[in-house]
């Protein structure tokens, strides 16, 4: 349905209750279109908001930054990485 894969890695600390690191990545038929990292970038005021979370986008997603509300490394980010792909890259469902 919509080609859409969400690739999702993360190095989980169980007893502290969080995420360590992660990479996700959104590919469309087989071609990235965009991934969040924490990787940081002081330099860039605009994702100072969510420091150090940001999500890459075209055009030129390796330098195309944007902040990322709804990533963090003290909950689960899944929900909202499903719920973006759901609402913003999957063809709305055809009415029952």
């Amino acid at each position: 349905m919509g080609d859409i894969v969400l690739d999702v890695w993360e190095l989980l600390d169980f007893d502290a209750g969080r995420i360590l690191n992660y990479s996700y990545e959104i590919y469309r038929a087989g071609e990235k279109i965009a991934w969040y990292d924490p990787f940081e970038h002081p330099h860039i005021s605009e994702l100072a908001a969510t420091h150090p979370h940001h999500k890459h986008i075209p055009p030129n997603i390796k330098h195309h930054r944007v902040a990322a509300p709804n990533i963090s490394f003290d909950r689960p980010n899944l929900p909202s990485l499903i719920e973006e792909i759901e609402h913003e890259l999957l063809p709305p469902s055809p009415p029952a």
